[in-house]
């Protein structure tokens, strides 16, 4: 009877080691999992001037690129970036496609719940355009007309709060990018644009005399950037040198670079 005892306890002692060593092994992977990683891949919508897009050459610039550049130095990795389907963000990011989303990308409470964002680090607003030579003075004027945004924008997201202001428009039309949107309002294929304003601001100076703005703006914003909510470490050191980026005036410099005035927030 006892030799049956010592058995059973040696056993229970073996079983309970090995949950240990399990346990102990899933930490370990835990961790590793959490270790930075050698390369990032950005995802990006590589139409959205001036925070991404490609030159006469094809190449790939503008104030993101130049600053996610910058943060994958001072990260010590290296940096992809990837052109996505921007209404398909949040799912390439979660399927790993990508690692984070970087170009443009505004801070929303419904994202939030998707995505983890870095520290906010510039500021935007939705504003109306139309063409210079329309008749058009007032948001208000817009009702029975036609405008049209960018699909999976945050342009999406402040029409929809402002359902009074939805409903009286004839139609909302979507593009895969903004700069699709303002070409057809050029031609007269719509009667205006819901645009991010560095968007639409930056457009407007390569289109001289050919749009304005509307007074006033549906929403003000800010921009992050995007990563999935388990990767904390990437999160955390991103935010370090966002931070870091922002009080030695690298950010700065840039944003006049870029837009000709600083327009960037403190990283805190």
């Amino acid at each position: 009877m006892m030799n049956w005892k010592k058995t059973a306890l040696a056993g229970m002692i073996a079983v309970t080691a090995a949950i240990l060593i399990a346990g102990c092994g899933s930490q370990s992977q835990k961790q590793d999992s959490q270790k930075m990683p050698d390369k990032i891949v950005i995802g990006l919508d590589d139409n959205f001037p001036p925070m991404g897009f490609r030159d006469e050459s094809g190449k790939l610039i503008g104030f993101d690129i130049d600053l996610a550049n910058e943060a994958a130095k001072r990260m010590g990795v290296k940096v992809e970036f990837k052109p996505i389907d921007w209404d398909s963000k949040e799912a390439a990011l979660k399927s790993k496609k990508v690692d984070m989303l970087w170009n443009g990308l505004t801070i929303t409470d419904s994202r939030k719940k998707q995505i983890a964002f870095s520290k906010p680090y510039m500021k935007n607003a939705q504003i109306l355009i139309v063409r210079a030579d329309s008749s058009i003075q007032t948001k208000d004027d817009l009702k029975g007309k036609v405008i049209g945004t960018q699909e999976g924008s945050s342009s999406v997201d402040a029409l929809d709060k402002d359902q009074g202001f939805k409903n009286s428009l004839q139609d909302v039309k979507l593009y895969g990018d903004f700069v699709a949107a303002l070409m057809d309002l050029e031609v007269g294929r719509t009667d205006g644009v819901l645009v991010d304003s560095v968007v639409g601001r930056y457009y407007m100076t390569k289109k001289e005399g050919k749009f304005r703005v509307l007074a006033g703006s549906m929403g003000d914003e800010e921009f992050g950037v995007g990563m999935r909510q388990d990767d904390t470490v990437l999160v955390n050191k991103l935010n370090s040198v966002l931070k870091e980026m922002s009080a030695d005036g690298t950010m700065k410099k840039l944003s006049e670079k870029w837009f000709k005035t600083d327009i960037t927030i403190p990283v805190q």
